[in-house]
């Protein structure tokens, strides 16, 4: 879809910094995933006594390693 919008150009300059982007399209266009991504992701206090874990499950050993 095209369409024209108007963004500030320090926030737009920023935004292609911290994300190493080069075009403001692909900014606009991860900005846009990472939204969806965000709000579609479900809240974990909703999941809360939903999962049911092995009883042999270790995080701290699934850690290790890690940093």
């Amino acid at each position: 879809m095209r369409t024209n919008i108007v963004i500030d150009d320090t926030l737009m300059k920023k935004a292609m910094e911290v994300s190493g982007l080069k075009t403001k399209k692909e900014v606009v266009e991860k900005a846009i995933i990472e939204f969806v991504e965000r709000r579609t992701r479900k809240d974990l206090k909703e999941l809360r006594g939903k999962i049911q874990f092995a009883d042999n499950y270790d995080y701290r050993a699934m850690r290790e390693g890690r940093k």
